[in-house]
């Protein structure tokens, strides 16, 4: 027998159908890659977006160290041109062995 789902929302709030949809081209589209705290790791992912937005500004990009110091999570934005990039782009950063989540 199945149990019923509990909506966790608001008395009268209904649930989104759909995720807004993104037009492109979107500039100043945001991706944070969280991974290990290694020497290099900034350059690593700047690397990898260089590829996806070869116009990537860096002076926006924003980087932090976990309270331990453990992990290193990597703000940048990019112009994302289609669904297909930013598929592939996560694609390529989720391999890299040092990330460990990408937003």
């Amino acid at each position: 027998m199945k149990m019923p789902i509990k909506s966790t929302l608001p008395k009268g709030t209904k649930a989104p159908q759909d995720a807004p949809k993104i037009e492109f081209p979107c500039a100043d589209y945001p991706i944070k890659v969280v991974g290990q705290c290694i020497a290099g790791y900034d350059t690593i992912i700047i690397e990898v977006m260089r590829r996806y937005d070869p116009s990537l500004d860096i002076s926006k990009v924003h980087a932090k160290d976990s309270a331990k110091g453990t992990f290193r999570s990597v703000t940048l934005y990019m112009t994302a041109t289609s669904k297909d990039q930013l598929e592939e782009l996560h694609i390529e950063l989720t391999s890299l062995e040092c990330v460990k989540m990408v937003m």
